[in-house]
Parts: structure tokens; C-alpha cells; sequence
């Protein structure tokens, strides 16, 4: 069996003590533990669409919390915890499939091997 090094990403399950949150603007934090916010794009082009910007907001969110894990600023996490609205969530699997850096780092939890 191959083991995959990549973090997991689980979307709305209650976060652990080694768990990080990714949490869209306006949407309940976790009371405890490390979090970053992110906001949706609200364009009219698809969710991150090359015309308008260079990496979706969700795809900068998942790297910026990444630079915080490997820089000290945030506690070391072994997986994320998403707390979004539907299209939250529809933008961040959207990043996690699209976007080369996300994919390299992260994996949605239950995506195979």
C-alpha cells in the first residue's frame, strides 16, 4: 500500500488538537485552535478562471496556510478542517483539484492514493 504524505483536507467534522481550520468569511470558527479565513471570488468567470486571477482566493488560503505550518507561525498540523457555504466548499475542491501547488500539498480526504 502507498502511504501519501500530502495533508488531508476534510470538510465540516469537528477539528482535533492537531488539526488547522480554513474558515470562509462569515462562517462560525472552531472556538479553539489555529484558523485562517478565506473569502470566496464572487466574479462572474468560474472559480478562479485564468482571466482574472493568477490562483484562486481558496488556492492562495490553502498556500497560505501552508507557509504558516512551515514557517513556524502556526502550530504544526497534520490535517484541515473546512468550515464553508456550499460554494466555500465548491472553491476549495475546485483549488485542490486545479491548482499544481494545492494538489502537491493536499488531498481531499477519501481521494484515492
Amino acid at each position: 500500500m502507498q502511504e501519501d504524505s500530502r495533508i488531508p483536507v476534510v470538510f465540516g467534522q469537528q477539528p482535533g488538537p492537531e488539526d488547522a481550520a480554513l474558515v470562509e468569511e462569515g462562517v462560525a470558527a472552531p472556538a479553539a485552535g489555529y484558523a485562517l479565513r478565506f473569502a470566496v471570488s464572487r466574479s462572474g468567470h468560474g472559480v478562479g478562471c485564468i482571466c482574472c486571477v493568477a490562483r484562486s482566493p481558496a488556492a492562495e488560503a490553502l498556500a497560505q496556510l501552508f507557509r504558516a505550518r512551515a514557517t513556524g507561525a502556526a502550530p504544526y498540523f497534520s490535517r484541515v478542517v473546512v468550515f464553508a457555504s456550499a460554494a466555500g466548499e465548491a472553491a476549495l475542491r475546485a483549488a485542490l483539484a486545479q491548482d499544481a501547488l494545492a494538489q502537491a500539498r493536499y488531498r481531499a480526504l477519501g481521494e484515492p492514493l
